[in-house]
């Protein structure tokens, strides 16, 4: 690191658990975003802001007025602009230091697998069970821990899914793809702002725990908010042995993270 990138990170540096050598696998780790909205809004700010070398943001929707209520990534003067290119101007315009590809499309089939075998931890910020379920099946196929969070009117949710780890549960073994599941949209339910903003923060927490190597990620457990009472509850669920995506795969130690 140089002096200026000293003087950027050093209340991060200062932390016994992180010091210079957590900050350095921060300034070579590459992270995927789905989703430039609510979630992904916070969560790539401080990402970007921890420093964080190499940020991909996928989103192929543009900005809306109706946005802004949450999505701290766009302004007013962005409205109909593509949010991945939003949301990178915003980034560099925070941290000039780091690199952030914009990519205005939705990730499916190979471009989804290429983009999660380059990352070193992808975040699912998006909005909808198929994308997530796409998602997760990429990473337990190249190992690749996966940061999941979901906000809908009052009620927030995240958890980890290090699937780099032989007896981490993915994402199917919590919440098994069915064709019949009712999906909930912020925009026919609505979404309080500042839930989002708690949920993205808290996506970029973990990511930023499992890039340095500290902590105790939450693997094996899906802290549930209550934004109208503020009361926290805390569901642990467990691999399933017989899930559909995840059962019989090993441990793979080069699935470890690239850093």
């Amino acid at each position: 690191m140089n002096d200026l990138q000293l003087l950027r990170y050093a209340r991060h540096i200062l932390l016994d658990e992180f010091g210079i050598e957590g900050q350095e696998r921060l300034l070579a780790a590459r992270v995927l975003i789905v989703g430039a909205g609510g979630l992904g809004s916070p969560a790539a700010y401080y990402l970007a802001s921890a420093g964080v070398g190499h940020l991909v943001l996928a989103d192929d929707d543009e900005v809306e007025l109706s946005n802004l209520q949450r999505q701290i990534l766009h302004t007013n003067d962005r409205i109909g602009q593509a949010k991945a290119e939003s949301g990178k101007l915003a980034l560099l315009q925070l941290n000039p230091d780091i690199h952030v590809d914009a990519l205005v499309a939705r990730l499916t089939g190979e471009a989804l697998d290429q983009q999660v075998r380059q990352a070193d931890l992808i975040l699912d910020c998006c909005d909808n069970f198929a994308t997530r379920h796409a998602i997760n099946r990429a990473c337990v196929k190249h190992g690749k821990p996966l940061v999941s969070g979901a906000a809908i009117r009052f009620a927030g949710q995240v958890s980890v899914f290090d699937l780099r780890r032989e007896d981490a549960p993915c994402y199917h073994c919590l919440f098994p793809e069915a064709d019949d599941v009712e999906e909930l949209r912020c925009a026919t339910t609505g979404v309080l702002g500042p839930l989002v903003g708690m949920v993205g923060s808290m996506q970029a927490a973990e990511a930023i725990k499992l890039l340095a190597g500290m902590g105790e990620p939450m693997v094996g457990r899906m802290l549930c908010l209550d934004a109208l009472s503020m009361q926290w509850q805390t569901i642990r669920f467990k691999r399933d042995p017989a899930c559909l995506v995840c059962a019989g795969r090993g441990y793979r130690p080069e699935a470890g993270l690239s850093i």
